[in-house]
């Protein structure tokens, strides 16, 4: 899932140019040398991205309002407001970055995803607690998925916010 780092090291360069002017398309060269065409949607903030390798097209989807498309068993924390979501595909699978609000202790978020990863077959190998920073990491052995759920309390404990990364293998 090399692709995946150079999708979103590249879309931060699209976003900072979109930031620097009134540049809504154009092509970037990401860290591996690959050429990208990425597209700014001004009134919505989403970024598009395309990169064409050598086993096909990698593409991605990042802004607050692109369409939330967790894998089968997860769900939003419930009550969360979406801060952004990042969607990438390419040839070997698919990767969910999603960063979130929510009105409860980052224990709870935290537990929310725990659950529904222990149900949707990934072992949990780390578990952190930091200052009121609360971390998971697991590998779902049969396919090679990844999962890590971050959350840290706000000041005051009101607001936590958190993000969820997936990465899945196509065919696995």
């Amino acid at each position: 899932m090399r692709i995946v780092t150079a999708m979103l090291a590249g879309g931060g360069a699209a976003l900072l140019l979109s930031a620097c002017g009134s540049q809504t398309s154009g092509e970037v060269t990401t860290a591996d040398g690959k050429d990208a065409r990425y597209t700014i949607d001004k009134a919505t903030g989403e970024t598009s991205m395309t990169i064409t390798g050598d086993d096909g097209d990698a593409t991605m989807r990042s802004g607050p309002a692109v369409p939330v498309d967790l894998p089968q068993g997860f769900s939003l924390f419930p009550g969360s407001k979406v801060i952004a979501n990042t969607l990438v595909n390419q040839p070997d699978g698919e990767a969910t970055m999603l960063t979130f609000e929510a009105g409860a202790p980052a224990d709870k978020v935290v537990a929310h995803f725990k659950g529904e990863a222990k149900a949707a077959g990934f072992d949990i190998q780390i578990e952190m607690d930091t200052n009121g920073t609360r971390m998971i990491g697991g590998e779902r052995k049969e396919d090679g998925a990844t999962l890590s759920v971050t959350a840290s309390a706000g000041e005051g404990g009101a607001v936590t916010t958190g993000q969820i990364i997936i990465a899945t293998k196509k065919g696995g």
